[in-house]
């Protein structure tokens, strides 16, 4: 139990990082969705 602080700020950390380079990288897709035109999205 001595090292329960340094387990949790890892977890937290990790997480939080994950979390928001998820969130970057969605910004970032949308920022570019609207540079895309329509025609040229085969996905949709």
């Amino acid at each position: 139990m001595d090292d329960l602080g340094f387990i949790a700020a890892s977890y937290v950390l990790s997480l939080g990082g994950t979390a928001w380079l998820a969130f970057s990288f969605l910004r970032r897709a949308r920022k570019m969705d609207k540079q895309i035109d329509p025609k040229d999205k085969p996905w949709t």
